[in-house]
């Protein structure tokens, strides 16, 4: 792919990048490259456009590093997963497209990490679908894909909004987390209406969602009733039409790194 593609497929997800790369026109960046030399710089010059735009030069501060970092590694984790099954036979045709353009979401997202953090990125592990034996048809059911996919994409929102405090001393950099974010959250409700689910979680188990139990880690704090320290299901008692569950569907609640990675350690080879 050359680089005049890379930042077509970005600002897909990301339709304000040329606005942060204004010192960067398309005309003014390409015109002076031939196919040849953007081959060959592409990625070098993607790098230093981005730490010009975001302003962290090649030191970025290592707590941005570790984040985005451990975003890599999901992103690596999704991208493989829906890769492996990019045309699967077994997915119904009336989903392919929508898991293909959410495969192509995470290739991006994976290409812009790898670009900003350079040659401070973590190599990409190695993966096992199965989770260490806990599904043993993952590409070969679609029931089994479809809800693994949901889980990763349920969780992957969660860890980028518990991830979003430790960007506070990098606004540019926290501002195109929070746009993955949003895209995220978006593969996660596609996914749900695939498999006959609500677009948003219901309460703190696996089983709300439509998921067996050995997910229910996943789901840890989802049953949270108190927001900015009001007890939102006793604060709205009076209206016997707002449940507790419909308190729980309207906020999506973080999770720590920490919860993260034993979450996703069984999908490590």
């Amino acid at each position: 792919m050359n680089l005049q593609n890379l930042f077509s497929e970005i600002e897909k997800v990301d339709g304000e990048i040329f606005d942060r790369l204004a010192h960067v026109s398309r005309r003014g960046l390409f015109s002076s490259l031939t196919k040849k030399t953007i081959a060959v710089a592409a990625p070098a010059i993607m790098a230093s456009a981005l730490t010009t735009a975001y302003g962290q030069a090649s030191t970025l501060p290592s707590n941005v590093v570790d984040v985005l970092n451990f975003a890599l590694t999901l992103e690596y984790l999704e991208f493989e997963f829906y890769d492996i099954g990019h045309n699967l036979s077994m997915i119904p045709s009336n989903y392919s497209a929508a898991f293909e353009l959410i495969r192509e979401h995470e290739q991006v997202h994976v290409r812009l990490l790898k670009s900003v953090l350079g040659s401070s990125a973590v190599a990409k592990p190695k993966f096992d679908f199965s989770a260490k034996g806990t599904f043993t048809d993952t590409f070969t059911n679609f029931a089994t894909f479809s809800a693994i996919a949901q889980t990763l994409e349920d969780t992957g929102v969660r860890a980028y909004k518990g991830q979003a405090p430790n960007l506070m001393n990098a606004k540019p950099i926290l501002q195109v987390a929070l746009q993955i974010h949003a895209t995220e959250a978006a593969h996660a409700a596609n996914v749900r209406y695939m498999r006959g689910q609500k677009g948003w979680i219901t309460g703190g188990t696996a089983a709300m969602q439509g998921l067996p139990s050995v997910v229910d880690g996943n789901y840890k704090g989802e049953d949270n009733l108190t927001q900015a320290g009001v007890n939102l299901a006793t604060a709205l008692a009076s209206d016997t039409r707002i449940t507790s569950n419909m308190v729980t569907e309207a906020f999506d609640e973080p999770l720590s790194k920490a919860d993260v990675l034993v979450l996703v350690t069984p999908f490590l080879a």
